[in-house]
């Protein structure tokens, strides 16, 4: 016989199961004795593990789970009143210490009133925060965040130098 002369059938007869004991799958059919498993309709939705805490729901509350969303840092309207500056951007409020790093996702909320005309450019900002500048004159800006750079694009710039 050659391997081209193999044939193959198409479809594998289904195995007959519950068909008594010589029958191969015979008796419990496969499925153990007793239990729920063991029983017709017997169905759990994906990831259920017996009242305990599927690992689904463990793995963020596990040591060294970290996050892939950068958290948002909230500025408020009457903040902007202490920056000398006319024009507000996440560079401005990172120099006056209001967030850690201009890097960082910024969202502007509505908390006191603005004193004077300010031309903002920040990421985010609330309907009313937004509302609370044109009133006082000002104007605001969507733009997006500002990408970190890697250590390797720095060290790249730096050897081109």
């Amino acid at each position: 016989m050659k391997y081209h002369e193999l044939t193959v059938k198409k479809h594998r007869q289904a195995k007959r199961v519950g068909r008594g004991i010589a029958g191969g799958q015979g008796k419990t059919a496969g499925r153990g004795t007793k239990g729920q498993k063991a029983r017709t309709g017997w169905s759990l939705r994906p990831g259920f593990a017996g009242g305990q805490n599927p690992l689904m729901q463990q793995l963020p509350k596990l040591p060294g789970f970290r996050s892939i969303h950068a958290k948002t840092t909230n500025v408020y309207t009457k903040q902007l009143n202490l920056l000398k500056e006319s024009t507000i951007t996440a560079d401005s409020l990172a120099k006056a210490g209001f967030i850690e790093h201009p890097y960082q996702a910024v969202k502007l909320l509505n908390n006191g009133d603005i004193k004077r005309s300010l031309n903002v450019s920040l990421p985010a900002a609330s309907a009313s925060a937004i509302e609370a500048i044109e009133q006082a004159g000002g104007t605001f800006k969507k733009v997006d965040r500002i990408p970190r750079t890697s250590k390797s694009d720095s060290k790249a710039k730096a050897n081109k130098d």
